[in-house]
């Protein structure tokens, strides 16, 4: 095979090696310009928007919406469609998944948080942070703030007792 046929065949194939993965938004969420909370967002995605899923990066997906807008979601918002003819993936949802509980009892995602916690020398040497402490109390409501906001909200009060 000639230098020249190879790279008619890499310039044939890279559509399909780039080739974006169809996708939804399960809720309504920000576009953000980079894969990080504290992001500029670019724009909102309503709920079932629908997307083209380009990139991952960690727990973010760089995806296209209809209108042309690109941008990062987090990969948790998102759910892959089944294309058209294709297979579904393991982890979709579907047919194949509703087997797959039924055959094995799980569904076959999985999903991992990490805690970081503190080693027993940090334990040991803690100290109080005063500034902490008073930042931490600015946050606190009062009573009637917080009533008054769950009346805003159509909330009511409900007694819940304590196990014994």
């Amino acid at each position: 095979m000639t230098p020249r046929m190879i790279l008619v065949a890499a310039l044939a194939l890279a559509p399909l090696l780039a080739s974006a993965e169809p996708a939804s938004v399960v809720r309504a969420t920000e576009l953000k310009k980079e894969p990080a909370s504290d992001a500029a967002k670019v724009a909102d995605l309503a709920e079932n928007a629908k997307v083209d899923a380009l990139e991952r990066n960690g727990g973010w997906v760089r995806v296209k919406t209809a209108a042309g807008a690109e941008g990062w979601v987090k990969l948790l918002t998102l759910r892959y469609l089944p294309t058209a003819g294709g297979p579904m993936r393991a982890g979709d949802s579907g047919i194949a998944q509703a087997l797959n509980v039924a055959r094995t009892g799980t569904s076959g995602t999985q999903v991992t948080t990490g805690v970081r916690g503190l080693d027993e020398e940090q334990i040991t040497h803690a100290q109080p942070n005063p500034a902490e402490l008073k930042k931490l109390q600015g946050y606190a409501e009062t009573k009637q703030a917080s009533g008054s906001f769950a009346e805003s909200g159509k909330l009511k009060a409900h007694a819940v007792e304590y196990p014994k």
